[in-house]
């Protein structure tokens, strides 16, 4: 008697939570299961399983590589703020006709003692800086540093994957890391370079989460810049084990 062959899942990868998704499905023989990166960084950590690096080209070339590749499921595990890709998936899963999930963990909440500014976008949150401080420790990525290069009178420190490139603040130092951090190593950068300003976005990620304690021991405003929405009447599970179980319901 021949077994049914294996059902192809795609994980829209990049995130921590996307890479322990890829080990939870690794070894289920009745899943094949690839987990595609952007390509935006250029040494990324790989999961488990057979990857794909880049773009499709578009929802066009989504929907063309899902129908090639025959996948049966769709998981959008990717950053909370790569909403470009969010909504191609959305479109694609629709028009191809495969379910769709969005494995989003949950935002940051604020807690006693924060001193946090939300803002909708870089630029609202650039316009916050001249009030708040001068020293500014930029933690949102080497994309859109673009959005901050007018203001010659602060100073950043710029935490990064990859070496940003031009155009950028006029006075910058760049530190290139990728975490998990320490509260202590946060706490320690912040009184070494003096920093007055926090500007994160809300990633919501634990990993990344010790600057937010640090700033709050500090006393220093955060400018908190909100996720964009989420496309609408796309199911959503908050941790990889979630996701696996929506995953097999789904495909039995």
């Amino acid at each position: 008697m021949n077994s049914a062959p294996a059902r192809h899942v795609l994980i829209l990868g990049g995130t921590t939570e996307a890479r322990r998704l890829a080990e939870e499905l690794a070894g289920d023989p009745a899943l094949r299961v690839t987990s595609s990166l952007a390509g935006r960084v250029a040494a990324p950590r790989l999961p488990v399983g057979q990857v794909r690096i880049g773009g499709f080209g578009g929802a066009e070339g989504m929907a063309r590589w899902l129908r090639e590749h025959q996948v049966d499921a769709l998981i959008d595990a990717t950053h909370p703020f790569a909403d470009t890709i969010s909504s191609h998936a959305a479109r694609v899963a629709a028009d191809v006709h495969v379910p769709l999930l969005a494995l989003r963990r949950p935002g940051w909440v604020p807690g006693p003692g924060d001193r946090w500014h939300s803002a909708d976008s870089l630029a609202e949150a650039a316009r916050l800086l001249p009030d708040l401080g001068e020293r500014i420790f930029l933690t949102t990525g080497r994309m859109g540093l673009a959005t901050f290069a007018h203001l010659t009178r602060q100073w950043f420190l710029v935490r990064s994957v990859d070496a940003p490139e031009p155009p950028v603040p006029p006075r910058m130092e760049v530190i290139l890391d990728r975490g998990p951090f320490t509260l202590e190593g946060e706490a320690e950068l912040l009184r070494r370079h003096r920093i007055e300003v926090l500007v994160t976005k809300d990633s919501g990620a634990h990993a990344t989460a010790p600057k937010l304690t640090a700033a709050r021991a500090a006393a220093l405003p955060v400018v908190i810049i909100r996720r964009p929405p989420a496309p609408q009447g796309i199911p959503v599970a908050e941790t990889p084990e979630e996701a696996a179980t929506w995953l097999r319901t789904t495909l039995a």
